[in-house]
């Protein structure tokens, strides 16, 4: 669904009609990559004074996830992120706080309860599936929602996105095997930034592309720049359009680059060199879409300015709110994990109650 069909705004520029978009569309995936990296620089500035325990970033993974999220209906279709996915969250309809509160875990965190580590993002209103430490399970979660989908009779697609490294597992090939035998609305993203925290990929694979092994299963497996917003858009778009008709899965891989470290946790000068990372900050999706978007005449000084001062007002507020929420209480400590057998009551909603001003 465009910014278009939601909002009226219909002037479209040459690079936004190419792609069957309208210019406020293009605007919106900027100022959404621009407050993802604002938010995670946040989480680790956090971090380092001492605030948050943990940081894992997708600082260089903005330009793919906010294309490749962007054709999904929103509170509609299912996505099963991984741990860097905070751009594909803002997508899905996560707020600014909501990600906050998961940074901090806080009691009313939308994710978990604050009952998960920082970036385990999920999201039940936005149909976000809750991310998993043990790396690549979601793709079953999502297979099982995309054969519901088909019980169901609704045209509802499930995604399920995770790193190179993670699509090693066997999960993988069990849920590929099965959603391509039975032809069910699913998209598989890997967001391929070379490196399993220090592995690189040449280690890690024996083929170029992951999206290779989409042929074993039969089904269409794509490679696209990560850092060019609209080919992951467009990419994307094929693949869901594809899906929801009935058609069946698709696999794309998005070559995008990592510029920070594995996580807070890492420091990868350790293993990288000054000039691959000299390279790799060339390859920053933000200031290469930023770009373009001025070359066509959609992004202009002053909306760009403005942009500037809504993402930085939106972090001060999600950092201030979620800092200034309680920590889970106590007593919930053992909920949804052991069953009361003194009771017929059923357990509590796993959903934190929605507390005022949360949004």
């Amino acid at each position: 669904m465009t910014v278009a069909d939601q909002h009226g705004s219909t002037a479209a520029s040459g690079l936004a009609a190419a792609y069957g978009l309208v210019d406020a569309d293009l605007v919106a995936m900027y100022r959404t990559m621009a407050l993802a990296r604002a938010l995670d620089e946040r989480m680790w500035v956090l971090n380092r004074s001492g605030r948050a325990p943990f940081v894992i970033s997708g600082q260089g993974h903005e330009g793919a996830q906010v294309g490749i999220a962007w054709p999904l209906r929103r509170d509609h279709d299912w996505v099963a992120p991984f741990y860097r996915s905070i751009a594909t969250c803002l997508v899905a309809g996560m707020t600014p706080r909501e990600l906050m509160l998961a940074q901090f875990a806080r009691g009313s965190d939308p994710s978990s309860g604050g009952r998960q580590m920082p970036g385990h993002y999920g999201h039940a209103g936005h149909h976000v599936v809750s991310v998993s430490s043990p790396v690549a399970t979601q793709i079953l979660h999502a297979a099982g929602i995309a054969l519901a989908a088909r019980i169901r009779g609704l045209d509802q697609v499930a995604m399920a996105i995770m790193g190179e490294g993670s699509s090693n597992q066997g999960d993988v090939h069990e849920a590929l095997n099965f959603v391509a035998i039975h032809r069910l609305p699913f998209v598989f993203v890997v967001e391929n930034n070379g490196y399993a925290i220090s592995v690189p990929a040449e280690r890690e694979l024996s083929v170029r592309d992951v999206a290779d092994r989409a042929a074993g299963y039969g089904i269409p497996g794509t490679v696209v720049d990560g850092t060019d917003v609209l080919a992951c858009y467009a990419a994307a778009r094929d693949a869901v359009d594809r899906a929801r008709r009935g058609d069946g899965p698709s696999m794309i891989e998005a070559k995008v680059t990592r510029l920070t470290g594995h996580s807070s946790d890492d420091q990868q000068t350790k293993y990288r060199s000054e000039a691959e990372l000299a390279e790799t900050r060339a390859l920053d999706p933000l200031p290469i879409f930023r770009d373009q978007l001025r070359a066509a005449g959609v992004l202009d000084e002053v909306a760009q300015l403005e942009i500037d001062g809504d993402v930085a007002l939106a972090v001060e507020d999600a950092t201030a709110f979620a800092e200034a929420e309680p920590d889970p209480d106590p007593a919930t400590g053992v909920d949804h994990v052991f069953a009361d057998r003194s009771s017929n009551e059923p357990p509590p909603p796993w959903h934190p109650a929605p507390r005022e001003g949360a949004r």
